[in-house]
């Protein structure tokens, strides 16, 4: 019976990914789990997933912050390799970031296959720096080639959830009516500044006739600072496969895993990328998707709100005045992000991972 180690930690960018790959699996495996303690893996991880974590953080913050977090990244391999030896592990599973650089190397000293997947256009620091040692570095995005030379690559696409797969209703909390439906989606963490920025609009999209949903992240505080019959505000919810399928215009960040949902969902999107990433990962990101005609971008630093509504207008156009002439431009954003969407990422990184067996 095969058993596969799963390193994935931190964010829903990380940890959706490698659960999409881990129900996709052969139900006969073995599957564990590698984490980091007090991270929300904890928390979206089926009980069926044994979970193992270190105590390791990112290379971010004042340079002797950065010292302390290298010196435990390198005091984790030992505990990767013991994970590795106790479980019997065949292969290794990673979806990148900081947790990869210890179990990336200490499977090199094992012995044991290591298929790593990044979904960024651009790769993160651990993946451009420790790919070699990999047997494959799975892309989300083709434009990260590029960067990633001496490591053997092929582009599989970003695991999307099956959930996105089905089709949805409506969620029956969305206001009702024929005016277009956008969604702004703040981020788990609450993209403050995303936030602020798009609510400067909703006077004016909601005197269109816009119907809005605005979902804030668990840390805004102005979450409720807005009331309408035709704005919606929730922290979080579970209905996004439905929001995105039936949304005309979604306004969001553009993570990898987000690109990838709307891609599949054919959802044309505002992407406003989060302008304080260190190696600014969603610019390119978004520039993929627009360069495909999927989606247009607007910089958190953009001051003009005005520019930013008459955008959002001039893509509604169609929807809100039904006799206009105006080209549709939503339609040719859908196409943009079907061009884009890999529906099959699951399967190709299943059998990857059984061909190394």
């Amino acid at each position: 019976m095969p058993r596969i180690l799963i390193a994935a930690s931190g964010t829903g960018g990380h940890i959706f990914p490698a659960l999409a790959v881990a129900e996709s699996l052969p139900k006969f495996w073995t599957i564990y789990w590698l984490g980091v303690s007090d991270r929300i893996e904890s928390k979206l991880l089926p009980h069926q997933y044994e979970l193992s974590t270190l105590q390791v953080g990112g290379l971010q913050g004042s340079f002797l912050k950065k010292v302390w977090s290298f010196i435990k990244l390198v005091g984790a391999i030992p505990s990767v390799i013991a994970v590795i030896k106790s479980k019997d592990i065949d292969i290794i599973f990673t979806t990148g970031g900081y947790i990869a650089a210890p179990v990336i190397l200490g499977a090199k000293l094992c012995r044991v296959k290591v298929l790593l997947h990044e979904s960024n256009a651009f790769p993160g620091r651990v993946t451009r720096s420790l790919g070699r040692f990999c047997d494959l570095v799975a892309l989300g995005f083709p434009d990260a080639i590029q960067y990633l030379n001496g490591c053997r690559t092929s582009v599989t696409g970003t695991p999307v959830r099956d959930v996105f797969f089905r089709k949805h209703s409506l969620p029956s909390w969305v206001p009702l009516g024929e005016g277009p439906l956008v969604v702004v989606m703040g981020g788990s963490q609450g993209a403050i500044g995303l936030n602020q920025m798009v609510r400067h609009t909703f006077d004016c999209l909601l005197k269109q006739g816009c119907r809005i949903v605005h979902l804030t992240g668990e840390k805004d505080r102005e979450s409720s600072s807005w009331t309408h019959p035709n704005l919606v505000t929730k922290s979080f919810t579970g209905d996004i496969p439905g929001l995105l399928q039936h949304a005309d215009l979604a306004i969001c960040r553009a993570g990898a895993g987000t690109i990838s949902e709307l891609a599949i969902c054919q959802t044309p999107a505002i992407l406003v990328p989060y302008p304080f990433a260190s190696d600014k990962h969603q610019d390119f990101n978004a520039a993929f998707c627009a360069e495909n005609g999927g989606g247009l971008i607007i910089h958190q630093q953009q001051k003009s709100i005005k520019f930013f509504e008459e955008l959002i207008i001039r893509l509604l156009k169609n929807l809100i005045d039904p006799n206009s002439s105006s080209e549709d431009l939503l339609y040719r954003m859908k196409k943009g992000m079907d061009s884009i969407a890999i529906k099959d990422s699951k399967e190709k990184l299943v059998d990857i991972l059984i061909s190394y067996l």
